[in-house]
């Protein structure tokens, strides 16, 4: 079992930054991809970027230039860094772990960005 605890949440202005952070623990031996999702009220849960333990990265469109994802691996974390939000990134910031053919997921943090 892989467990995430995820922190860096909050309520921002438009314009404004958030860093978010997420901490594996239990079985991290073999984690390959790391990243994050997001869920806002009424829709899907949608990728927002995700990096593996090589370092490669993916983004989506909507995010790509004004989120950065990062990951240390000795620490078993990876960040999400979130630049010029904007009212429509307002949703559950989950993150999610991938080991072997299993996905973990975290709690789940709110981000809320006003106009």
């Amino acid at each position: 079992q892989v467990q995430l605890v995820e922190s860096g949440g909050g309520l921002v202005q438009a314009g404004g930054s958030l860093r978010l952070s997420c901490a594996a623990s239990g079985r991290v031996s073999g984690i390959n991809a790391m990243g994050w999702y997001r869920q806002a009220p009424g829709k899907q849960r949608e990728l927002v970027a995700t990096v593996d333990k090589g370092g490669s990265t993916n983004y989506a469109d909507s995010v790509r230039g004004r989120f950065t994802i990062s990951r240390d691996n000795a620490k078993n974390t990876v960040y999400l860094q979130m630049n010029s939000l904007k009212p429509e990134d307002t949703a559950v910031y989950y993150c999610n772990a991938n080991r072997l053919i299993l996905d973990y997921w975290g709690q789940g943090t709110q981000v809320t960005v006003s106009s």
